[in-house]
């Protein structure tokens, strides 16, 4: 039996909610989500015809329009939904898959609703970035989510060029029909030996995690992989104080008359050496010198 769902009317401010959908498993649709579309006075999709499958395979009826918000008609959508929004109406925006703004549209929306006062809130729910995350067996504490990267390939090799330092797990999406060049820049870029994991199809039937290094992932890669593709890496190591160059830099700062405390406290700083055996190793050579 078909879900009818009441839209609810109420003399209340106007509010857009960014509300999570399934990223591959209706059954993830919350009870919250369902409500959330249910009490909409607008509907605004990323596809209009998507939404319409997601909300037949859910067995939901929604009597509330939809209109479609895209990359590429976002802007010009703005003025139109600040004027439902001004007039207290309920928008619930959704995208195709997981939640919005996040590598989908509605970052536009989201501040130009901000600088209206107008209250924006959120259903939250199904993420790919925190699903594959989770699954990568990779650390978790410190992270950060690069989304797309440039599809031109000296584009996207300077961007990883950028990121070869980063300490944080790293998090991509990337298309399917790139993801072999994508992986064997980044095995050019982070080396071979980094571990990452490569998440496809999260959530749906043929849910798989591969992981390996980059050497490894690279080679899998060049097969026939199918699917929506999220990519883990693990972050930098942190790289050993360099005694020996911190040495010369306190050495250096000694020759041009600062105290010798106070150029081993501020090279100390700066390059993560102990500040103790830096200035044992200061005192030792300037006895060398004298």
């Amino acid at each position: 039996m078909q879900r009818i769902l009441k839209v609810m009317s109420d003399n209340s401010p106007g509010v857009l909610v960014l509300a999570a959908t399934p990223i591959g498993d209706d059954a993830d649709a919350s009870p919250a989500l369902l409500r959330a579309l249910g009490e909409a006075d607008v509907i605004v999709a990323e596809d209009t015809r998507r939404a319409q499958r997601l909300f037949s395979r859910l067995d939901l009826h929604v009597d509330a329009p939809l209109i479609s918000c895209f990359e590429g008609n976002e802007r010009e959508r703005i003025p139109e939904l600040l004027g439902d929004l001004r007039q207290g109406k309920r928008l619930v925006l959704i995208t195709d898959a997981g939640m919005p703004v996040v590598s989908d549209p509605g970052y536009r929306l989201v501040n130009a609703a901000i600088e209206e006062e107008i209250r924006v809130t959120a259903v939250p729910g199904p993420s790919a970035v925190l699903t594959a995350l989770a699954l990568s067996g990779l650390p978790s504490d410190r992270f950060c989510f690069e989304g797309f990267l440039p599809r031109k390939p000296g584009e996207r090799r300077r961007k990883l060029s950028e990121l070869v330092d980063e300490q944080r797990t790293l998090i991509f999406f990337e298309a399917v029909h790139r993801l072999a060049d994508f992986l064997a820049d980044m095995r050019d870029a982070f080396g071979p030996d980094r571990q990452a994991a490569v998440c496809r199809e999260l959530t749906k039937t043929y849910e798989e995690v591969k992981r390996g290094n980059l050497e490894e992932l690279a080679e899998w890669a060049k097969a026939d992989v199918r699917g929506e593709i999220t990519i883990v890496v693990h972050g930098a190591q942190q790289k050993a104080p360099d005694a020996e160059a911190a040495l010369a830099q306190v050495m250096e700062l000694v020759e041009r008359g600062d105290k010798l405390s106070f150029a081993v406290t501020e090279v100390a700083r700066r390059t993560g050496v102990r500040r103790k055996s830096l200035y044992d190793a200061a005192l030792a050579a300037k006895k060398e010198d004298n």
